[in-house]
Parts: structure tokens; sequence; C-alpha cells
């Protein structure tokens, strides 16, 4: 079984992403589009059950379920876990933020939960991070984890039209603006996600052409 070494330069690479987050497919869709794949995700494989992120860490969770996905679909694949991380929360809701309001919360729900956790705590008190880990394996197990992350602080209220999860309420200092608020081609430069794909892709680059 090949590893990520010994794929030729220039062989069409199928690339699995494994999710079914529809804006998390979008945004990652968009930041590889330019790359020599085909790109795939869970929506191609409805028969693959759910990996269960039991992991302690974002990077754990990004790792077993892309070392899942490739074993199952014989494809490269990329995971990522990711969350945000609340300073005046002690990390909270870090890896269960997708869970954060429960299983079957609204994106609004779990922000609604956070702000309603941090009523009182004062502008200055609300540092916050979105950090992003994302793994690549091979069918045959090799897998190799990056992490990056996007600091910030938590609004009072939600702001903005764009993007999904906690966006509304993640103040991006560098922009005066919410994740929210940003243009989505923005966004895709700058994110945690964004910043976790820059790395994935030089890892990624390797199987190509000069």
């Amino acid at each position: 079984m090949e590893t990520l070494k010994d794929r030729k330069k220039g062989a069409t690479i199928e690339l699995v992403i494994a999710t079914r987050n529809p804006g998390k497919l979008r945004e990652i869709e968009a930041i590889l589009a330019h790359l020599p794949l085909k790109l795939l995700s869970l929506k191609n494989f409805p028969d693959i059950p759910d990996i269960v992120e039991d992991g302690t860490t974002f990077a754990a969770n990004a790792g077993k379920k892309a070392s899942a996905i490739a074993c199952l679909t014989r494809r490269l694949a990329i995971a990522d876990d990711s969350g945000l991380t609340v300073e005046a929360l002690k990390g909270r809701p870090g890896i269960f933020s997708a869970r954060f309001a429960g299983n079957e919360a609204t994106d609004q729900e779990r922000y609604q939960k956070l702000l309603d956790e941090m009523l009182g705590i004062p502008d200055g008190q609300r540092q916050a991070a979105f950090v992003c880990a994302i793994a690549i394996s091979s069918p045959c197990g090799e897998t190799q984890v990056v992490e990056r992350e996007i600091r910030g602080w938590i609004t009072f209220a939600p702001q903005g039209e764009y993007g999904f999860g906690y966006d509304p309420i993640f103040f991006v200092p560098e922009f005066g603006k919410t994740m929210a608020e940003l243009e989505p081609e923005v966004k895709d430069r700058i994110s945690h996600r964004a910043r976790a794909l820059e790395k994935i892709k030089l890892i990624l680059s390797k199987f190509f052409p000069p």
C-alpha cells in the first residue's frame, strides 16, 4: 500500500474532506479549489457511519477521524476538529463547541448559551481563540496533524450575516469586525481553518509537479 511519500507526482489525487457540515465543507473546498485535486466529501459516501470523536484534544479527534475515513474510503482524507476556547470560561467550550448546547442545537442556540454564560464578564476580560486541528491521512494509516488558531474576543451580541457557528460573536481585532462580518474571501484567508489548511497544502504540494 502506498504512503504519502510513495504517491507519484502528477497522479490524480482524490481527497476526501471528512465532513457533512455544509459551512465547513464550503470553506475547505474554497481554500483547496485551485489545487489539482478531485475533492470528495462524506456526501459521496453516504453509508459511512459517523466517527465518534472521543479524544481529549482537537488534534486527537482530527487524527482519529482522518485515519478512519481514509481507511474506509481507501483514499487520502483530511479531517478537522475545531472550536472556540474562551479564557473567562477556562477554555470552554473547547472540543465540545459543536455540542455546547446539546447535539441538536442550532448555531444560534450555541452562541446564545455562551453569551448567557458570559453575562457580567466585562470588556477586556472576554479574550478567546478559534482553534483548528487538521489531520491528513493515507489509507495505510500514515497521518500528519497541524494546528493553528486566531485570537480575538467575544462580543456582547451577535453581529454579521456571513459564516457559521460562533462567527457572529467572535471579534477579530485586526479587522475591527466579527468573523461573521468578514466577507467569505477574507475569512478564507485569515481564519484558524485557513491557517491550518495552508500547512496541509504544503504537505500536499510534494505530490504535484513543479
